[in-house]
């Protein structure tokens, strides 16, 4: 197959495209000019530009969706427009399937703009002729996931640390490479065209737990003190002096964590069963590969 990846230089992408070259004809999609090597060729285009989307995506059989704004203050907008612009160019260009990988949470009556606007990009995809197949995931352990990167540098950073509720919300944390082979398994399955599929690793756990987990594994012992105080927006400031996220990036995902995000099914797994790695060694093979 010839299979296209859009937003193949972020955290997913960059660790799916080695793994699709194995076995199909990549095209990696960016916003900057890369060489082509190894097998995979790289094309310049913006989602949000319909006709270089076209001639990025002519003679492709699927496509991953895998971009997003988060950092811009109209992210919503951005990736509202992005969405229905690769929708209408996969349409045009007879691809054949769209996979994106979403968040899990999107079901909750009370979403964040983060989750809400994930939800809405699966729905902008899914309105177009080409049928798509959706992973919803948690957070992602790996190295240069924006999540799990703070709570590295929360755990090198503080020795205590006064945490708002959502430090004891449920979640069900994934490996990279454990969400990387879910999505390469679905490119050209005929069963999961027009489907939606939870992605969850094999343990629910809270983030104070993740926290307290990271903290073992780096050699350290830091006081957690949970205070019903930190609002959100608080919390991404705060965020924003201790952690490299930013707090444009860090606000709206830090108002998602009021979201419980834990997998409702498991048909996904029955589909692609693999032995699900632990957070505690994902973590562990995250912090070794950074």
């Amino acid at each position: 197959m010839r299979i296209a990846v859009l937003g193949a230089t972020g955290t997913v992408g960059s660790a799916l495209v080695p793994v699709l070259a194995e076995h199909h004809d990549v095209v990696a999609i960016s916003r900057q000019h890369r060489e082509s090597k190894n097998g995979v060729h790289w094309a310049q285009a913006d989602a949000t530009d319909g006709a270089a989307m076209e001639r990025a995506l002519d003679g492709v059989d699927a496509a991953y969706y895998l971009v997003h704004s988060l950092g811009s203050a109209d992210f919503e907008e951005r990736d509202r427009s992005a969405a229905a612009t690769v929708a209408k160019a996969a349409a045009s260009c007879g691809v054949r399937q769209l996979l994106y990988l979403g968040g899990l949470g999107d079901s909750s009556p009370d979403l964040s703009r983060h989750l809400r606007s994930r939800a809405e990009t699966a729905r902008v995809l899914a309105s177009g002729s080409v049928p798509v197949t959706t992973l919803r995931a948690a957070m992602v352990v790996g190295a240069g996931s924006a999540a799990f990167e703070t709570i590295v540098a929360l755990v090198d950073r503080l020795p205590a640390m006064i945490c708002p509720r959502w430090v004891s919300t449920p979640t069900q944390p994934i490996a990279i490479e454990d969400i990387v082979a879910y999505l390469a398994a679905a490119a050209g399955a005929d069963e999961m065209l027009g489907q939606s599929f939870d992605a969850g690793g094999p343990e629910v756990m809270t983030y104070r737990s993740m926290i307290e987990q990271v903290a073992r594994i780096r050699g350290r012992h830091p006081l957690i003190v949970e205070v019903p105080i930190l609002s959100p927006r608080l919390s991404s400031y705060w965020l924003n002096l201790v952690t490299p996220v930013r707090a444009s990036v860090a606000r709206p995902l830090i108002e998602g964590l009021r979201n419980a995000t834990v997998a409702e099914d498991d048909r996904l797994r029955q589909l692609v069963p693999l032995s699900l790695m632990s957070f505690g060694e994902a973590a562990r093979r995250a912090l070794s590969s950074r």
